[in-house]
């Protein structure tokens, strides 16, 4: 009888181990139901096993088949679970890294706002304040220029001022009356190189006349009707013109030097 022995039975599976304990009860049993014993007994047992082995071991192939694909099932199931798993692990990890990158760019954004914001408030402050302190500054350079204007004005009257101012006499005599001799000095310098002292001159491409070169000559009217003729009165208007256009002879004789008219 092909009967699996002890050391084969003990390596078989647990599904293998019950089939070939079926296929031994299924041999008693076929004794016991023909009722045969002894060698016939046995040979007819021994037959009945023999045509039952095959699908017996089918069965167990089939059974051990399954077996397997269910081990194999269970193991692929396992696998893709922990792999999910992992998956969702490290898409969390993701997620949560990206959620932490965008919160340092907001952060990091929100202070170059800050930074910037107050950066423009501080530049606003400093043009703001720049400008308060040029406005301060002209009005301080007017106030100044004022007092300097007024100064000269005053110390340009004064000098020019005399005790005694005559009318007649040569034209050098007549300025020297009406002035310091240190702005005598710079009101004949001018003189003498706009006439020479020379009270009808007149220049034949101008038209200017007189002492001081007057354009036109009818200017000097407002110092007296016979500016043509008397060179006190044209002296008196060039003194006049000069302290209120350049504050003194002598800043009028610098601005001639520099351009060779005034």
């Amino acid at each position: 009888m092909n009967v699996p022995t002890i050391s084969k039975l003990n390596r078989l599976t647990k599904v293998q181990k019950y089939s070939a304990a079926g296929v031994a009860a299924a041999g008693a049993g076929v004794l016991a139901i023909t009722g045969v014993s002894g060698t016939a007994g046995t040979a007819v047992a021994s037959q009945q096993v023999a045509d039952w082995t095959p699908a017996a071991n089918v069965q167990v192939k089939s059974l051990t088949g399954q077996a397997d694909t269910a081990k194999k099932n269970a193991a692929a199931d396992a696998a893709a679970a922990k792999k999910k798993h992992r998956a969702h692990v490290a898409a969390e990890a993701k997620r949560k890294h990206r959620a932490h990158v965008a919160a340092a760019a907001a952060s990091r954004k929100h202070r170059a706002h800050v930074a910037a914001a107050e950066a423009s408030r501080k530049h606003r402050l400093h043009v703001a304040a720049e400008a308060t302190k040029r406005k301060k500054a002209a009005a301080a350079s007017r106030s100044e220029q004022r007092k300097s204007l007024t100064k000269s004005t005053r110390s340009a009257a004064t000098s020019t001022k005399t005790t005694t101012a005559v009318t007649s006499g040569t034209p050098q005599q007549i300025a020297a009356s009406m002035m310091n001799s240190t702005q005598f000095q710079c009101f004949s310098n001018i003189v003498s190189h706009e006439s020479t002292w020379n009270y009808t001159a007149t220049n034949a491409s101008s038209g200017a006349y007189g002492l001081v070169q007057a354009l036109p000559g009818s200017k000097m009217a407002s110092a007296g009707a016979d500016w043509r003729t008397n060179p006190a009165t044209q002296i008196k208007w060039g003194l006049s013109y000069m302290n209120e256009r350049y504050g003194s002879p002598c800043a009028a004789w610098s601005f001639w030097q520099a351009h060779n008219w005034y």
